[in-house]
């Protein structure tokens, strides 16, 4: 037999889960007090082209920036495009220069190399 308690808690999850889906509908665009833009995780994951289940595995592993409300994952566009700067390789012409930087400023300290 099933426990009462739970099907009670499933049941209001689901109420719950409604009404939140009539007041931040499926795929919001702006939020309009900051004016930045949102990002559902099927939004990301075609922003980004990346699978939805790949997304959750980031998310999981707690490697990229996420928000989490009401059970539903939300992602800023900035911090997406953020995240993926980070990323980066530098090319070796860069390398180059920042090792030269260094050395050069160790130089001015005197010191020994």
């Amino acid at each position: 037999m099933n426990n009462p308690f739970e099907t009670i808690d499933a049941r209001l999850s689901n109420i719950e889960n409604l009404i939140l889906s009539i007041k931040y509908p499926e795929n919001p665009k702006d939020i309009s007090e900051t004016g930045e833009q949102l990002f559902t995780i099927k939004q990301a994951a075609e922003f980004l082209n990346l699978s939805v289940p790949t997304l959750y595995g980031y998310v999981h592993r707690a490697e990229m920036p996420v928000c989490k409300r009401a059970g539903r994952l939300y992602f800023y566009k900035h911090e997406l495009t953020d995240w993926l700067k980070a990323g980066r390789k530098k090319t070796v012409v860069e390398l180059a220069n920042e090792a030269d930087a260094y050395l050069s400023n160790q130089k001015k300290k005197g010191e020994k190399l």
